[in-house]
């Protein structure tokens, strides 16, 4: 004799799940991945409150491919606006009216020619800019350099042309 059974589904309709689970959901149970379902029609991705406030979509800003200088810098303005600092802090010396600068112990590589040079430097760094070179000698001052940075402008003459 056979038996009549309930389906299961009837048995699981009205539960939350249906005996399915809360765990089964792909992007498909979600409205898709990623941007997908948020109207991208017309005038919708104009800024405003809301999802398109920040640009989501597209290309943004640019890539610096050109050569990247890890000198830290200073300007001939800023050792002269920051010497009572530095002559505080015993990182820079002074003796008979030359101001002796080490940039190693400022924490600088390389100076820069913006700014007047008002007093005597002796400045010792790694690199240097040749305009911040010509105007602490200007003043009688002294800027010795590891490597000293050649200008764009300045390029070797060509060899002549042999006709």
């Amino acid at each position: 004799m056979t038996i009549k059974r309930r389906k299961k589904i009837t048995k699981k309709r009205g539960t939350r799940s249906c005996g399915w689970g809360l765990d089964h959901r792909g992007s498909g149970n979600q409205g898709g991945a990623g941007n997908a379902g948020s109207g991208k029609k017309a005038n919708s991705k104009a800024p405003r409150a809301g999802l398109w406030a920040k640009q989501l979509m597209g290309k943004h800003g640019f890539i610096h491919k050109g050569p990247v200088s890890d000198d830290k810098v200073i300007n001939l303005r800023d050792l002269e606006d920051r010497l009572p600092v530095f002559l505080a802090e015993k990182l820079v010396t002074e003796t008979a009216g030359v101001i002796n600068v080490d940039l190693s112990k400022i924490g600088c590589t390389k100076v820069l020619s913006t700014g007047k040079v008002r007093r005597k430097w002796k400045i010792t760094a790694q690199r240097a800019s040749p305009d911040a070179v010509e105007k602490v000698k200007a003043a009688g001052g002294e800027l010795s350099v590891g490597k000293p940075d050649v200008k764009a402008s300045v390029q070797p003459a060509k060899p002549a042309r042999a006709e």
